[in-house]
């Protein structure tokens, strides 16, 4: 069995998530290790444009060798996250395009989820009303959700005239809230309440929006200073024994956390509870 080196870790050539030339699709900024990714048209409650997929998803996907990164905020600018694709720029043309090209636009999309779920970065996403089809997929491959009252996430391809099988949805969303609760949002439509979220598992904790993005920076700042190489095997094990028998995954679990127990974090944990002190974990 495998396992990707972390983008953090020291061996890695040095790399910055953050291109000197700023992402023309989304916001983005890092402090102290964490990424703050914001979705950004908040004049349309901030949905998704051809380029905005590819440019999202090219910045996931770089996370994998990125040293300036230890865990995402992911949210959206003006009281909503992501009302998914923009319905004149993305559905408008796709109802004129031909199937190969129908083809690639639902692989590009998917392959935006596949960048998030393999980073080795913890993702918090910060939900703050409209959490909606592309956008309802991106919260849910994330690895902490954090919502508002306010927040509704709807799966809402069928409304379209879809499929709810969109990005992953009928593998990611079973798993997170249960078969029966996945098929009657996937089926319907219908927008799921924050209240409904949080007592399903989808949402980790409910926020007023005031102290949502804080919570989320908290959050995500507690993940960026802990044993990062560690977070990274961990979120790796949680996405690959999804095809595992129990012995195959508490083989992989032993592997995995005899990889985790060379690195000088380990060691600096024991020194530091030896010592009554708080380990300062470095990410190696």
């Amino acid at each position: 069995m495998q396992h990707p080196i972390p983008a953090h870790n020291p061996m890695h050539p040095q790399y910055r998530a953050v291109a000197d030339t700023a992402p023309q699709h989304f916001a983005c900024s890092v402090q102290d290790g964490v990424a703050t990714v914001t979705l950004n048209r908040p004049e349309r409650k901030n949905p998704l444009t051809f380029e905005a997929y590819a440019e999202l998803g090219a910045w996931f996907s770089g996370l994998q060798k990125a040293t300036d990164v230890r865990a995402v905020v992911l949210t959206g600018a003006g009281g909503n996250f992501c009302s998914g694709g923009d319905v004149f720029e993305i559905i408008g043309p796709l109802t004129k395009m031909s199937m190969p090209e129908l083809l690639a636009f639902t692989r590009m999309t998917g392959a935006l989820v596949s960048a998030m779920r393999a980073c080795p970065q913890p993702i918090v996403a910060a939900l703050d009303g409209v959490c909606a089809g592309a956008g309802a997929m991106m919260a849910l491959a994330s690895d902490l959700r954090l919502g508002t009252p306010q927040s509704t996430t709807a799966f809402l391809f069928t409304r379209v005239g879809l499929a709810g099988a969109d990005m992953g949805a009928c593998a990611l969303l079973p798993r997170m809230i249960g078969q029966g609760r996945a098929s009657e949002l996937l089926l319907t439509g219908r927008a799921m309440t924050a209240q409904e979220g949080q007592a399903w598992g989808f949402l980790n904790a409910v926020h007023e929006p005031d102290a949502l993005l804080p919570a989320a920076h908290k959050l995500a700042a507690q993940l960026a200073t802990g044993p990062t190489f560690a977070h990274g095997m961990t979120k790796t094990m949680l996405h690959q024994e999804w095809a595992m028998t129990l012995d195959q995954a508490i083989e992989a679990e032993a592997q995995a956390q005899a990889i985790c127990m060379q690195t000088q974090d380990f060691t600096r944990a024991f020194e530091a509870f030896s010592a009554k002190q708080r380990p300062v974990f470095e990410g190696n």
